[in-house]
Formats: C-alpha cells, structure tokens, sequence
C-alpha cells in the first residue's frame, strides 16, 4: 500500500507542476500581446487624426481607419498563438 500512495503522490505533483506551468504562460502572453497590439492601434489612430475607440463608422469609416482596424485584426489573430502555445 505505502508504494500505491508514494505512486499517487508523484502522479499527483507531477499533474500539478505540469497544470499550473501551462496555465499561467499562456493568458499572461496573450495579455501581453492583446495590449502590445492595442498600442499600436492606438497610435495607428492618432497618426490618422482619430481617436481610438471612439467613432463608429461601420462601412463608411475613412480608409485610414480601415486600415488601422485590419492591422489591428491581424495582430490580434496572431496573439492566438501566444495563448495556446504558453512558454
């Protein structure tokens, strides 16, 4: 019985070490992505003389715009990876 428990316990913290690595590195790099590319967006907008965040176009939203919100889609995609994959 005692090498079932000692089993048990490393199967246990091995579980454990591998569930906690994978879980953190992955939404903190995505966060980190999501704000890195939310920055840029940002700064995309102001180049174009518009605030972020604020107006809502739709279709009729000035290219310079559309091409701020395209950019930003794209990053945001490839933040996709940062979460699934954790360092």
């Amino acid at each position: 019985m005692k090498g079932f428990a000692k089993s048990l316990l490393l199967a246990l913290a091995i579980l454990l070490a591998t569930a906690f690595s994978a879980t953190h590195a992955g939404p903190v790099a995505y966060g980190i992505c999501q704000t890195g590319c939310n920055s840029v967006a940002v700064a995309c907008y102001s180049a174009a003389g518009f605030t972020f965040g604020v107006p809502s176009w739709g279709a009729a939203a000035p290219s310079s715009i559309a091409a701020c919100n395209v950019a930003l889609g794209k990053c945001m995609s490839s933040c996709v990876a940062a979460g699934l994959w954790p360092i």
